[in-house]
């Protein structure tokens, strides 16, 4: 659907109303296919396609680009397919509010990205997964560069590195070794995803155990490129360059949940948890330990270390960046813990990390749109100009944190008495998740803290970490008696020369020194408007006598030149205090709404929603039982020799 949809978006370029429905159409008209799926996927049924067996076509034997709708895929298309629909509307919003150019082949971009995302989730191999996840990449390279200044094309240039070459390269090689194990057992080599882990690997690893533990780490190091494991993950946080409904659902949804969905193929359907646990690695000074064990120390690590980075980060994109590396490794560990909880937990995990972060994404976007503000240390008071805005941020940080009643608390709950039941070791990895849990409310509340309970004239930095590496102690109360002026408040340049600082040298450029502006008589002045943003404020606001008191936007042009953005913070005399269906526009303040209360239903009655059922599903075909219920109370030695009867 979002394939065809590309043909009609470019057909459409000269009438936006049609070219944006064709987003909205497809999106829908997606997700009622994936939808219409799932009843017989819940009840056994999985729908296969294949090139070899409608052509005769393949391109090497046992080699078949073919697809399949199994549950674990179902779980990825559906969710991708169902925030499609709200993340078109907030597009439309978001860049017709911004006045964006190249419209036209963003939301064409954007639909090929749906596509490939919907192609890794119903690949039924290696191979086919691998052209697509390559695919993802190319494709979304026009949305991280599509401002194409310098820094969206450095930004670009290093996501198609790391994403499309390096993640790419790991993923074939760990492919063409997995192809040379199965080949080598009866001279029938397969690529196929077999729930629990393929047969034949499992038999060929029993020969070359060294070579299978290599497919294993190059085939989990493809996948965690784009699902930013450290220390493959910075080009996730320069790619926040890119508009926000990119970040939102391409960078909090398609791009990195599919290579956290790579992972979960990997582990649960290429090797399987019996495998992974009885192919140890001989580690010298240690011993033997499960090839899971390795994976879930780094994941554990990348949720630590991306938690502390993310509390020195001022500007709020780039801390929720930091943010979603931290939590996709809570994806990785809970599947490499291997025990059916904590499966259940890391899985459900993909939505509950989708609803809150896709909510956040969106609130940051509202507010850039809105007022031109992209720093914490600028937004104190800012809840009283956008109270839904902010409530709807609060809600998805309690979600990140894991606090009840919102979804990311069911998840991390699983994963916790996962790692109970595991015991040993695996404590530490329990501690790892209550600290992250901590480092989540330290660096999100003092977003909610500064949005409502600061005012304009009185707050403090924002980034948590005061010494050089984080913070400055002077970037406390700047300008009192024995403190120097513009110190930095998140470790870098100061506030008064942001021009290089974590790459946002335009916007902060313009932002720190406005050139001199003349005043008309309607109190507006030329730092106000820029030509980008012109239409948008005539729709808004019709005449200067039209603009609320205090708002810095206003109706009329009064410059030629191109800014390429508004200042941001608080204007002269503070927030201006909006009622919040009056905040912003219904394209970008429905999918707010919309998606925190699904984050909030996803929380309080999970038994009831699609996601954890169909979770429990997959569970129970990795371990090869009819009810989840047969698992509950086993430890991990248990639910494997139950998995092998």
């Amino acid at each position: 659907m979002s394939a065809v949809a590309i043909v009609l978006i470019v057909a459409s370029h000269r009438r936006p109303n049609l070219r944006e429905g064709w987003s909205v159409l497809a999106a829908v008209g997606k997700f009622g296919i994936v939808a219409s799926m799932l009843p017989a996927v819940m009840s056994g049924t999985v729908y296969r396609w294949s090139l070899y067996e409608s052509t005769g076509i393949r391109f090497l034997p046992g080699v078949d680009f073919a697809l399949r709708a199994d549950p674990l895929g179902i779980l990825f298309a559906l969710l991708a397919s169902f925030l499609w629909i709200f993340t078109s509307f907030y597009a439309a919003g978001y860049m017709r509010g911004l006045d964006e150019h190249a419209q036209t082949r963003f939301f064409a971009s954007f639909a090929a990205s749906l596509s490939a995302a919907v192609g890794i989730a119903f690949a039924a191999n290696l191979v086919t997964i691998f052209v697509f996840y390559e695919l993802l990449s190319l494709v979304t390279y026009p949305l991280v560069a599509h401002n194409e200044d310098d820094e969206a094309r450095i930004a670009g240039r290093k996501y198609l590195t790391y994403t499309f070459f390096g993640g790419g390269v790991f993923l074939l090689a760990g492919t063409v070794m997995v192809y040379w194990l199965t080949a080598s057992v009866n001279g029938d080599p397969t690529l196929a995803f077999e729930s629990g882990g393929m047969e034949a690997l499992a038999t060929a690893a029993q020969a070359e155990p060294g070579f299978a533990q290599a497919a294993f780490f190059l085939l989990i190091a493809g996948f965690g490129v784009k699902a930013a494991l450290m220390p493959l993950h910075s080009w996730l946080a320069d790619a926040m360059v890119a508009p926000t409904p990119v970040s939102g659902l391409l960078h909090a949804v398609a791009v990195v949940k599919s290579g956290a969905f790579g992972v979960a193929r990997v582990i649960l359907d290429v090797y399987g948890p019996g495998l992974i646990h009885d192919l140890p690695l001989d580690v010298p000074g240690i011993g033997e330990v499960g090839l899971n064990i390795p994976v879930a120390i780094v994941a554990a690590f990348t949720l630590t270390a991306a938690s502390i980075i993310a509390m020195r980060k001022d500007h709020l994109k780039r801390r929720l960046a930091y943010s979603t590396t931290a939590q996709l490794s809570y994806i990785v560990l809970g599947l490499s813990m291997l025990h059916p909880y904590a499966m259940v937990g890391a899985l459900f995990h993909i939505p509950a990390h989708a609803f809150a972060k896709l909510t956040l994404f969106f609130c940051a976007g509202a507010i850039h749109v809105e007022t031109h503000t992209d720093y914490i240390s600028d937004m104190a008071g800012i809840g009283k100009r956008m109270p839904l805005t902010l409530s709807a941020f609060t809600i998805g940080a309690l979600g990140m944190a894991g606090l009840p009643p919102i979804a990311g608390f069911v998840s991390k709950f699983y994963m916790l008495i996962g790692s109970g039941y595991m015991g040993g070791e695996y404590w530490i990895f329990a501690g790892t998740l209550l600290l992250s849990g901590v480092l989540n409310i330290a660096y999100f509340w003092p977003v909610v803290y500064t949005a409502f309970f600061e005012s304009e004239d009185r707050h403090d930095a924002k980034p948590v970490l005061e010494f050089p590496r984080g913070g400055i102690f002077e970037s406390y109360g700047a300008g009192a008696e024995g403190q120097k002026e513009h110190v930095a408040a998140d470790g870098g340049p100061s506030s008064a020369d942001r021009s290089g600082s974590e790459s946002e040298s335009e916007s902060d450029a313009a932002k720190s020194n406005p050139a001199p502006a003349e005043t008309d008589d309607s109190g507006a002045t030329d730092a106000d408007v820029e030509d980008d943003d012109y239409d948008y404020a005539v729709d808004r606001y019709p005449s200067d006598a039209d603009v609320p008191a205090g708002d810095h936007v206003s109706a009329v042009d009064h410059h030629g030149d191109h800014d390429d953005h508004l200042t941001g913070g608080p204007p002269a005399g503070g927030w201006p205090r909006h009622s919040p269906i009056g905040e912003s526009t219904w394209l970008m303040l429905a999918p707010i709404a919309i998606i925190a209360t699904g984050a909030v239903v996803l929380g309080v009655v999970p038994d009831h929603a699609v996601f954890l059922d169909l979770i429990t599903h997959i569970v129970e075909g990795v371990f090869g039982v009819d009810s989840f219920d047969q698992l509950q109370g086993l430890s991990l030695e248990e639910a494997l020799e139950v998995m092998s009867e």
